[in-house]
């Protein structure tokens, strides 16, 4: 069985650390399917696992995010049958895997117009574009928006789904190219320059009053800037960590910034039960059938080249969606 295969981390590190292990036989358990993935996501939370910015137990699988096939179902699954093309993207870590077992509870059935490129190229960051804007921010009709990292995996999500919704966005980018990026998803304004002058910039174009909310995936880089950014009693929203993690801070910075709000959610908590996963995958696939969310594949690597995928994310390498092929 050497075409199965899984990768794993025995140490956390850089991307050499990431290591291959061949998979024996597979059996689903009561209440679990087993998937033949076609194609696995690759998202900034999987550096974070590796580094051990987040910490995991050792050894480790690395991912959440993949779609295949459904090659056998354990005893008491009725909403899965042999043949069916499903996703998943809510754990455990696993899904660098030629094969995976999972809960079925935990899986989602694709609809035809989804293939399974598209949806491990956007179910976890477009999930969590659903949550940040619609159960998290809120973001209304007429709001002003700042988002970061604007062309990266969650940004490109971002931009286009809050442009549909009617919001004012404002997109900050870290070169000239990617904020072109942003505009052709919809930005009403797509900046590139610095961090220390993005707030002045973003001031100037809300007429001195800053944004309703900031999507902030960058973290320690952009954190001065995004604190600066916000309108009095607005909300930032710091979701990830490109640069680092975000500084330490008082609750009087938070005062003195206007009496903002700050919040550090995390799509766990908002895709807690089957039904709220199921909830936002179907309100994600509805937004990619009206035309709102544009799916953008940056870039394919066969599974066994994910330490190079890893690199290139990091570096910043990438736009839109990578995926792993098996």
């Amino acid at each position: 069985m050497s075409d199965r295969y899984r990768l794993l981390i025995r140490e956390t590190g850089g991307p050499d650390v990431i290591v291959r292990e061949p998979l024996g036989d597979l059996s689903p358990a009561s209440g679990e399917i087993l998937v033949r993935q076609e194609a696995i996501g690759l998202n900034f939370i999987d550096t974070y696992h590796r580094s051990g910015l987040y910490e995991v137990p050792l050894p480790s699988g690395l991912g959440n995010e993949g779609a295949g096939i459904v090659e056998a179902v354990g005893e008491g699954v009725r909403d899965f049958s042999i043949g069916d093309r499903v996703g998943s993207f809510s754990g455990p870590l696993g899904a660098y895997a030629t094969h995976r077992v999972i809960r079925a509870d935990r899986a989602i059935k694709l609809p035809e117009s989804i293939s399974c490129d598209t949806a491990a190229a956007i179910m976890l960051k477009g999930c969590t574009a659903e949550f940040l804007i619609e159960r998290c921010a809120r973001v209304k009709a007429g709001d002003a928006v700042l988002v970061h990292a604007a062309a990266g995996g969650v940004g490109s999500i971002l931009v286009p789904w809050l442009k549909a919704i009617g919001a004012l966005v404002i997109a900050h980018a870290g070169s000239a190219e990617k904020a072109e990026t942003a505009r052709e998803l919809g930005a009403d304004h797509a900046l590139s320059g610095p961090m220390d002058t993005l707030a002045s910039e973003v001031r100037s174009l809300t007429n001195g009053e800053g944004v309703a909310v900031v999507f902030d995936g960058v973290g320690a880089a952009s954190w001065p800037a995004s604190l600066a950014s916000v309108t009095r009693r607005g909300l930032l929203v710091t979701y990830g960590n490109a640069s680092g993690p975000v500084p330490p801070f008082r609750a009087l910075d938070l005062t003195r910034a206007g009496s903002i709000f700050v919040t550090r959610p995390t799509l766990a908590d908002y895709v807690s039960t089957p039904e709220e996963m199921r909830a936002s995958a179907r309100r994600l696939f509805e937004m990619i059938a009206a035309g709102h969310v544009p799916v953008r594949i940056g870039a394919r690597y066969p599974l066994s080249e994910a330490a190079a995928a890893h690199r290139d994310l990091e570096a910043r390498r990438t736009t839109g969606s990578t995926i792993l092929i098996p």
